[in-house]
């Protein structure tokens, strides 16, 4: 397997940049600098969508979410609730903005992003139940926003794609809000785990074992009562929401990812696993810097129309 020669050469300047240890840098520094690498790069990304600001219901009160209405859309059509990644620290509505455009545009689906909570201010199980009382919220309010409650599904990346699994696993037997589909998106399945692919690419590959390991001390979830809350690995997926799984070749959460998504599929139900061997954690949110990410999204634009058709 081969890393395509563009998140090579991101990756090879990424690494010659002399860093202080992550430990030193305070939560508040990452996210700016997450920021700085996201909001305003994607130039490509559509522009003809109706974009609007609302409030949903939290765990703990109202969150600022953003919905995404491809032009065309019907009045009323599929919708997915869609939760970003940042190792439940970094990370908001603009960091993936540019991603949840295209993938808008290129699925005929609404794109309903929600700012769950971040820690270590809001240490777990904030995130959690966040995503929970939103996707609610979206059920419960479907006609305002233009969703079919027959055709609602989660979605998301990294620690979103954590939160969606779930989000679905919670919600498997609410008959009154039935999940149509989950989009998981290079998951995380497990505060820890000794997966191969976690020894493998611990070092050097965007998301690091250091790097995980400090999302993990600000989350904070290890040890925690109510921690296999947030280990769908751990979880009976049996009748949960049928899924798609989308791996990246040199990301640590790979092995995890597929091994859930076999899961579903051991335990009765459907999923999907879909790996673009030679990309790296994130990639949705790096089209601007590699020309396969465009044709990815639309793949996994195409699978999620399919599955909300």
């Amino acid at each position: 397997m081969m890393m395509d020669p563009h998140f090579r050469a991101l990756l090879d300047a990424a690494n010659a940049i002399e860093m202080p240890p992550l430990s030193t840098l305070p939560p508040a520094v990452l996210r700016e600098g997450y920021r700085a690498q996201r909001v305003g790069v994607d130039a490509g990304a559509p522009t003809d969508l109706d974009v609007r600001e609302l409030e949903v219901t939290g765990g703990g009160g109202p969150l600022k979410a953003r919905l995404y209405t491809p032009k065309g859309a019907p009045a009323v059509g599929p919708g997915l609730v869609y939760f970003h990644g940042g190792g439940f620290v970094i990370g908001d509505l603009d960091t993936h903005d540019g991603f949840l455009r295209r993938l808008a545009a290129a699925s005929s689906v609404k794109v309903l992003s929600v700012d769950y909570r971040l820690a270590p201010e809001h240490p777990f199980p904030a995130a959690h139940d966040d995503g929970l009382a939103a996707t609610k919220w979206a059920f419960d309010h479907a006609a305002e926003i233009g969703f079919d409650p027959t055709r609602i599904s989660v979605g998301g990346c990294s620690a979103g794609g954590n939160l969606s699994a779930c989000v679905a696993l919670e919600l498997k037997d609410d008959a009154a809000r039935k999940l149509a589909f989950q989009l998981l998106l290079y998951p995380a399945t497990a505060m820890a785990q000794d997966t191969q692919s976690r020894r493998d690419l611990a070092e050097g590959h965007l998301l690091t074992a250091e790097v995980m390991a400090w999302f993990g001390d600000h989350f904070a979830a290890a040890g925690h009562p109510q921690q296999r809350r947030a280990e769908p690995v751990h979880a009976d997926v049996s009748s949960v929401a049928p899924a798609l799984v989308v791996t990246a070749g040199f990301d640590p959460l790979k092995d995890e990812g597929k091994a859930y998504a076999a899961a579903i599929n051991a335990a009765g139900g459907q999923a999907e696993h879909l790996e673009y061997g030679g990309f790296v954690h994130d990639f949705y949110t790096l089209a601007p810097f590699c020309p396969g990410v465009p044709a990815a999204i639309d793949e996994t634009a195409a699978k999620l129309r399919a599955a909300l058709a």
